[in-house]
């Protein structure tokens, strides 16, 4: 795993640019709505390879590993479970097969739709997850961790212990967010994102946020909270449910590396594309930054 200043070496040269949506390109691939993201990942891993090279080739130098909920409680549902650290061990080996000269992140998020919130125990069950998640990333190679579509300070927080448990030290944390900066709890996000920065986060920020006029304005308003880099990650525009149930995503390439520049511009030093965004969202976001 990168050190901290291994990891900023990769700043000082640049924006640094993140891959786009994993999971909506896998959908388009054949994968069934509801499944079990990584277990079907495993079992159809060209799908997965062939869109990480895409990434790459437009421009994405790091590239997350599909390893979202791989957390022991949601594997736990498709009895699965067991072999947590071997799943984020393998998923993190397919992204580097995809992408060798990329820098892989280990994907972790919240597990607030998976655990009982009168757990007395709450929190250590949350770290004992996310440590063994870690391991098995870190078995893996990856090379620094990626926490998203965060909800609540107490998620990042678990993972902080946990990867400080673990000996993870490169950590970067994105939250989902309003477009005012606030959480959908109503807590400031920007005071969140402060605190991160003194317990020692690489970088932090949003993702899973509508890319819009106002997405430039948030990255503004974040920025003036914190000095570490700021991530921009946001979706391609509002999603609308089709017949099938399946959110579709509007917001053309074009459209969103225009608003991609205007965030690099208001200070945004990671920029990527979350749900929706396809390697052309990155390729054109690439050129436009003449990355």
């Amino acid at each position: 795993m990168l050190t901290r200043q291994q990891f900023q070496t990769h700043l000082d040269q640049g924006i640094l640019l993140l891959d786009g949506a994993t999971g909506s390109n896998m959908m388009k691939a054949g994968m069934p709505r509801g499944c079990c993201t990584e277990e079907w990942i495993i079992n159809h891993p060209e799908h997965l390879i062939d869109l990480q090279r895409r990434y790459y080739q437009a421009g994405s130098r790091v590239i997350y590993a599909p390893t979202f909920q791989a957390q022991p409680i949601p594997l736990s549902h498709v009895k699965l479970d067991r072999q947590t650290e071997s799943i984020n061990a393998m998923l993190v080996s397919l992204s580097r097969k995809a992408a060798p000269n990329a820098l892989i992140a280990g994907n972790l998020t919240t597990l607030a739709a998976f655990i009982d919130s009168y757990d007395t125990n709450l929190f250590d069950t949350m770290v004992e997850n996310y440590r063994r998640q870690i391991s098995g990333l870190l078995e893996g190679g990856a090379d620094l961790l990626a926490a998203e579509t965060l909800l609540y300070p107490q998620d990042a927080e678990a993972i902080l212990t946990a990867a400080e448990l673990e000996g993870a030290e490169t950590v970067i944390y994105t939250f989902t967010m309003q477009p005012d900066g606030s959480l959908f709890s109503g807590m400031d996000a920007g005071a969140i994102l402060h605190d991160l920065e003194q317990a020692g986060a690489a970088a932090v920020g949003f993702n899973c946020v509508a890319a819009d006029n106002f997405t430039a304005g948030l990255v503004s308003k974040l920025r003036r909270q914190i000095r570490i880099p700021l991530i921009c990650k946001p979706n391609a525009g509002i999603p609308v449910i089709n017949s099938d149930g399946i959110a579709e995503y509007s917001l053309q390439p074009e459209e969103f590396s225009a608003i991609m520049f205007d965030c690099a511009q208001m200070g945004a030093k990671i920029l990527g594309g979350c749900c929706g965004t396809t390697p052309k969202h990155i390729e054109l976001t690439a050129k436009r930054l003449n990355l």
